[in-house]
């Protein structure tokens, strides 16, 4: 007998009703155990897949922030690379340019041969070439230097010759009484012998110390002021007779 509220077609009544009032349907138990088979593997996939159905949002959400991260990290590799990309063409530029201001490092060094020039060597030979220049203008500094003491000195000179050539200019007749070169010369030549004479008179040339004493001892007897003084005077007034 059915139970009330129980459905005729349920397999679990239709079970229930081939074993009661004792008596067993062989075909109706198999019928009703298939189909309590279909619906249990129905009700199981069911739920395998509503379980296995994937939450599509948050894994859009986890890839598209997955990418986001990878693609920053390749931009921050790419932007790093080709930052030190530029400082290496830099550098290399740099080097270059030593190279061919540099020349020393243009002179081919036969200890190295034909090889490249490391960066030491440039390095070293600019560093040598700096010096040399450094040297090369101290030295120009000082011909510079020297040069304008002499172009002073020649600008004193054509002042000093502008103004003698000004004064001949304004007394024409001045200059006429001068006296010639071999005056000046026969009034030193005056001085000197009559020095000579008393020199030779008073200096001994036995030795060596004799002649030393003798010497200082005739220029304190014969070289006073008032000596040299009387010898001029004397000179001058022979020449005077002379001349007039």
């Amino acid at each position: 007998m059915t139970e009330p509220g129980a459905s005729p077609e349920d397999p679990w009544v239709k079970v229930e009703y081939a074993y009661s009032d004792n008596s067993l349907d062989p075909g109706l138990f198999v019928e009703s155990t298939r189909k309590g088979s279909v619906v249990s593997r129905a009700n199981s996939i069911g739920s395998t897949s509503a379980s296995s159905v994937p939450n599509t949002d948050d894994e859009d959400s986890d890839y598209h922030q997955e990418s986001y991260k990878e693609s920053y990290k390749d931009r921050r590799r790419r932007a790093h690379t080709q930052a030190e990309q530029k400082r290496r063409d830099a550098i290399k530029r740099g080097y270059d340019d030593l190279q061919t201001i540099v020349p020393t490092c243009q002179q081919q060094d036969f200890s190295i041969g034909s090889q490249k020039l490391s960066k030491a060597i440039v390095l070293q030979k600019t560093i040598d070439y700096i010096q040399f220049l450094h040297k090369e203008k101290k030295k120009q500094e000082e011909e510079v230097s020297t040069l304008r003491k002499d172009v002073m000195a020649l600008k004193i000179m054509k002042v000093n010759y502008e103004q003698i050539v000004k004064a001949h200019q304004d007394n024409p007749h001045e200059g006429e009484d001068q006296v010639s070169d071999q005056v000046k010369f026969n009034v030193f030549q005056g001085i000197m012998d009559s020095l000579f004479q008393s020199f030779n008179a008073s200096i001994s040339v036995a030795s060596f110390q004799e002649l030393s004493a003798c010497v200082f001892s005739w220029i304190e007897e014969h070289c006073k002021p008032q000596t040299l003084r009387e010898i001029v005077t004397g000179v001058l007034h022979q020449l005077k007779n002379q001349l007039y």
